[in-house]
């Protein structure tokens, strides 16, 4: 066992036990994850120096990740931003431990593990999700010389880099299609519009500011297809309860809606099982989720893609070339691939063309400016 893989699997299982949480750090895949390492972005500045060439020498740096509560697995958010992690371990030759959080209360104690770890020293912890926020508020002025990364929200320390979305222009995309879809007589998959229906739905996790970017986004270009139609609402309180999530889409396809999409997490897979079960249709999100979830492919439209891996891997990679910019904010839009609507794997093809070209057009509107969406519901 190489030192990397041994900090992966031991290093930090002490960590585990401290903070009491069950979904302790590992490391290796997950057999949820259906996708090798996407391209992550950034071109490194220098030589590349893989993970395997580095293996007698040690790691590059040492990165501990802290997941958002729904853990590895989720097809979506954490998953995303393990592809950063993982690209940085094969392009850079870093090394990682990994925590996966049951609670938000459990955020701080990771955080703070991981900063007063010297076996070993991690020179970057990755905080994934807003809901850190507030733990990291508290643990960052207290390791001031330890570096740390958020993503979807901002902490304006000078030890913090900050990664944001502008996840209401990608769904105005989502609300776009669904209202273009919803008002016409269409069948792909297992899943099929009426052509008269009036609404369409929208399942949210944890009722908060980012979360309404995306249902203000999607509102928005829902109204832009057509303003006779109208979003059904339902926030769960949960990025990690299924049953709830189909719960909530099982009302809305009852009500009439024949799509709904979600920001959710892993709450979302009963947004599709819904989907499935009423024969109609969903819209994944962070990933592409008609690959993470393949078992609901034949209903997942589309999928409002959010590249978390990228904002990991840039910061990983500023570490390892010592230029980490703590005290910074980064927002992401549509304009550097921050965010994307990306069609289905199955149903995509089925889209008509005069749909996609519609929603090209506001993609360019929207970068132009022609196009201003609201960050937050009207």
């Amino acid at each position: 066992m190489d030192r990397r893989t041994f900090v992966k699997a031991t290093g930090v299982a002490g960590i585990a036990g401290l903070a009491g949480c069950s979904g302790g750090p590992t490391g290796g895949s997950t057999e949820t994850e259906t996708e090798a390492p996407t391209d992550a972005g950034g071109d490194g500045g220098g030589e590349e120096t893989t993970a395997a060439e580095t293996t007698a020498s040690g790691p590059t740096a040492n990165i501990g990740m802290v997941y958002a509560t729904g853990g590895l697995g989720d097809g979506s958010f954490n998953d995303q931003a393990r592809q950063g992690v993982l690209k940085a371990e094969e392009k850079l030759g870093i090394s990682f431990s990994q925590a996966q959080p049951d609670q938000v209360s459990q955020f701080g104690a990771f955080q703070q593990q991981f900063a007063e770890s010297t076996n070993p020293d991690y020179e970057l912890v990755c905080c994934i999700g807003f809901l850190q926020a507030d733990s990291l508020r508290q643990t960052a002025p207290a390791y001031p010389d330890q570096n740390f990364m958020i993503v979807d929200s901002v902490v304006d320390e000078p030890n913090v880099a900050s990664y944001t979305f502008k996840e209401h222009e990608g769904s105005y995309l989502a609300g776009l299609l669904a209202s273009l879809l919803t008002t016409r007589d269409f069948s792909a998959g297992a899943g099929s519009t009426t052509g008269d229906s009036t609404n369409v739905g929208f399942v949210g996790g944890v009722e908060s500011d980012l979360i309404k970017k995306f249902q203000a986004g999607y509102e928005a270009g829902v109204k832009a297809g057509d303003e006779d139609v109208d979003v059904l609402v339902n926030y769960t309180g949960s990025f990690n309860d299924p049953a709830a999530g189909k719960e909530a889409a099982l009302a809305m396809y009852n009500s009439g809606a024949d799509i709904v999409y979600h920001a959710s997490g892993n709450t979302g897979t009963g947004v599709f099982q819904a989907a499935q079960e009423k024969g109609k249709f969903a819209i994944g999100v962070d990933r592409d989720q008609s690959i993470t979830k393949p078992s609901y492919a034949n209903v997942i439209l589309a999928s409002m893609v959010k590249r978390v891996d990228t904002a990991v891997y840039n910061s990983i990679e500023a570490v390892v070339n010592d230029n980490f910019a703590g005290g910074t904010a980064v927002s992401l839009g549509l304009e550097k691939d921050g965010v994307a609507l990306i069609y289905g794997k199955q149903l995509g093809s089925e889209i008509p063309q005069g749909v996609k070209d519609r929603i090209a057009s506001a993609r360019e509107d929207i970068i132009a400016g022609t196009i201003s969406v609201p960050t937050s519901p009207q």
